[in-house]
């Protein structure tokens, strides 16, 4: 069973920046895609970016391209998100998920999630 733990979120004013750690157990990572999702109140959970087992291949939500970065590190099972420029509206619970063999951009496609880290943005 893939474990899934997020980690790095918290308070910070618009403009600030986060970068948000998933780090993954009992699985090879390298053989997973992994995607950022988050949810805010009232709203349904909403694809933010994702990669590939590699980390040679990632896309973006329109929302959030050109603020945030996803990268990995497979030596420590771990993918990254770094969040600049943060907006009030990037307030939400953010979420990772994982899937054997691909990068998963809508919820079906995520096989694992993990707990969530809330990232609040204030104005």
């Amino acid at each position: 069973q893939v474990q899934l733990v997020e980690s790095g979120g918290g308070l910070v004013q618009a403009g600030g920046s986060l970068r948000l750690s998933c780090v993954a157990s009992r699985v090879t990572f390298s053989n997973y895609g992994v995607g950022w999702f988050r949810q805010a109140p009232g709203k349904e959970r909403e694809f933010v970016a994702t990669i590939d087992w590699s980390g040679g291949r990632t896309r973006y939500a329109d929302s959030v391209k050109g603020r945030f970065t996803i990268s990995r590190l497979n030596a420590k099972n771990t993918v990254y998100l770094q969040m600049n420029t943060l907006k009030p509206e990037d307030t939400a619970v953010y979420y990772c998920a994982a899937t054997a063999g691909w990068a998963p951009m809508v919820d079906r496609e995520a096989a694992y999630w993990g707990q969530g880290t809330q990232v609040t943005v204030s104005s």
